[in-house]
């Protein structure tokens, strides 16, 4: 899923609010699949909070880095180190990080949960991640929206990982970075269905934030910020019923794909082969 159509999303808010408070209305039973929850768009499942529940970046991160200043120099430094993992196994990963949508971004926490997530034997982790995307992704957009700042690649005239978007990622604000925000939620939440492995499940969602430097669309700031705003948006998640009732759903479904041993969906031999490059640091 892409964050890339502000105007799209001021549209939906109406929408999200209705569909929110139907869908937390549904009854949930580990016995059975999830309730059906309606879209907001196609592909995308409208979120647990309403509109004004979401919180509002512009109004809990402080200004971007501004032009000369120490904090933007930094950015600038990890954009150009980051530019040496292009076309390296980083990359590739870096690839499939960007995608949003589902299947795919179900899978990403796979290896370090060490367990499937499929809708086929999690679906109510499955329906977790899925509605979380849009609660934390659009807590991302006041200050996206406010700021308009410019992406990497359209100072250093580098390459994308994700060149069919680059027209509507100028378009849209760099500040804070959505995706980065979507992947350290993520992470928080698995670490509390799965404490046993927070280690790994944070350390990849650290990885999933760095990705967007590596694709040359975020800087370091906008990875950062997210990160601050994915913590602001799962804190408020806790306080909706609806979440918390899916979130003991998936940890009794988690507990039950352990007993029958099923493995990870990807190949984990390849993605921590591939978490193992870093920029060097003497470039």
């Amino acid at each position: 899923m892409n964050f890339t159509n502000r105007g799209g999303w001021r549209r939906l808010l109406p929408v999200l609010m209705i569909v929110a408070i139907i869908a937390g209305c549904v009854g949930y039973d580990i016995r059975s699949k999830p309730a059906a929850v309606p879209e907001v768009r196609p592909g995308l499942l409208a979120g647990y909070l309403s509109s004004k529940a979401v919180p509002r970046s512009l109004v809990l991160l402080p200004p971007p880095p501004a032009a000369g200043s120490a904090a933007f120099a930094l950015d600038e430094e990890i954009s150009r180190r980051s530019l040496a993992l292009r076309d390296t196994p980083r990359w590739s990963l870096a690839v499939s990080d960007a995608d949003l949508s589902f299947p795919n971004a179900a899978g990403t926490f796979s290896c370090a949960l060490n367990a499937p997530i499929t809708e086929e034997d999690t679906p109510y982790l499955f329906l977790l991640l899925r509605r979380t995307l849009t609660d934390v992704g659009l807590s991302t957009y006041s200050a996206k929206d406010h700021y308009k700042c410019a992406r990497p690649f359209v100072s250093n005239r580098e390459p994308i990982c994700t060149p069919g978007e680059e027209a509507k990622l100028k378009k849209d604000g760099s500040y804070p970075s959505g995706h980065t925000a979507v992947g350290w939620s993520w992470a928080l939440i698995l670490s509390e269905i799965s404490p046993e492995q927070t280690e790994a499940i944070l350390a990849r969602g650290l990885s999933f934030g760095e990705s967007r430097n590596v694709c040359n669309v975020h800087w370091h700031s906008d990875v950062i910020q997210g990160r601050s705003m994915a913590a602001a948006s799962v804190a408020r998640l806790h306080a909706d019923p609806a979440f918390r009732a899916d979130l003991e759903a998936a940890k009794a479904e988690l507990a039950e794909v352990r007993n029958k041993g099923l493995k990870p969906t990807r190949d984990c031999s390849a993605e921590s082969a591939a978490l193992a490059i870093k920029p060097s640091l003497a470039q």
